[in-house]
């Protein structure tokens, strides 16, 4: 448990940044708002069912992620802006970061309550069917970014983030699938040792 403290205090005082003085409240509510209703749903889940520590360390390092997006916006992140200038790209890409993450992240989550909860027999489709979902809940996410944007006019376009790049939507999906498959190929093992332990 002294780990599990650890994580939520980490995850409280990186909220606590993210929230004093951003950069647009607005934003900052819309970036971090998944972060804090993911949060709710694990505590209220705890008791019924705890995460590895490799999980929920993979939870927190995303809703860092997402804090930091929150507190400068992800078009205007300062160490981006810096990558930007030095290797003289056209945009701000910490969103890409942020994009990952959605893919990675729920990759290691649902393949854990899939391990655990026995949810398919059939191993030859389970990586394939993570990365579908994972794949699934990007598009929902641009769905809902096209959503805000419509109904708030110029305040959802720091939400957004395009930054005027026309393909912005299918690269931030194809992130996340990225994201996905590297979690998968790279850190399931690490995973099932954890898994072992239970």
């Amino acid at each position: 448990m002294k780990y599990i403290y650890l994580l939520l205090s980490l995850f409280t005082l990186t909220l606590l940044w993210s929230i004093i003085n951003p950069k647009e409240g607005f934003t900052c509510f819309l970036e971090i708002i998944p972060a804090i209703i993911g949060f709710v749903i694990l505590a209220l889940t705890f008791k019924r069912f705890r995460f590895t520590n490799f999980t929920y360390t993979l939870i927190l390092i995303h809703c860092i992620i997402l804090f930091i997006g929150g507190h400068y916006t992800y078009a205007e992140v300062p160490f981006f802006d810096y990558i930007k200038e030095v290797f003289h790209q056209s945009r701000n890409n910490y969103d890409k970061v942020g994009h990952f993450a959605q893919g990675f992240v729920p990759a290691m989550i649902i393949r854990e309550l899939f391990i655990r909860k026995k949810v398919i027999a059939n191993q030859s489709f389970f990586n394939f069917i993570i990365v579908c979902i994972c794949l699934a809940i990007s598009a929902a996410y641009e769905w809902i970014e096209w959503f805000v944007s419509l109904a708030t006019g110029d305040g959802g376009d720091a939400f957004l983030g395009t930054q005027g790049y026309v393909w912005d939507t299918q690269s931030d999906m194809l992130f996340a699938t990225i994201g996905a498959i590297v979690a998968l190929v790279l850190f399931s093992k690490a995973q099932d040792k954890q898994l072992i332990k239970l």
